[in-house]
């Protein structure tokens, strides 16, 4: 079992240099709210990445590009998103919609530790 949390970017240096630069001049138009939460200027926040240690389930984080060469038999493509993968495939486990409700990053991790939460009961 894997989480696979998708972010609405793509992977390219230029993009990246391109997201960070818009993150920081214009926050309210960014795109991926996902990055704005757990991203400061240039790197991870440290705080998400101790709350993500802590998870009990494994974790990749994917562009969007790189999750669609991956996973190319999803049809999929609202970013962004957090996926529960399994032997029998993928299940979104947190929608695009519900990410943007997330004011701030305690937010975030509150909603990230219910559902990994209800996920691990399941299981």
């Amino acid at each position: 079992m894997e989480l696979i949390f998708v972010y609405n970017a793509d992977s390219s240096p230029f993009a990246q240099i391109k997201d960070s630069i818009h993150k920081s001049i214009s926050p309210k138009t960014y795109g991926c709210r996902l990055c704005a939460l757990t991203f400061g200027a240039l790197r991870e926040k440290q705080q998400w990445a101790e709350f993500i240690k802590t998870l009990g389930i494994e974790t990749k984080f994917l562009h969007k590009d790189e999750f669609v060469s991956t996973y190319s038999a999803q049809k999929f493509d609202n970013f962004p998103a957090v996926f529960l993968k399994k032997e029998n495939g993928l299940k979104l486990l947190i929608s695009k919609e519900e990410i943007e409700k997330q004011n701030t990053l305690d937010d975030l991790i509150d909603l990230v530790a219910s559902k990994t939460t209800q996920v691990l009961k399941e299981n």
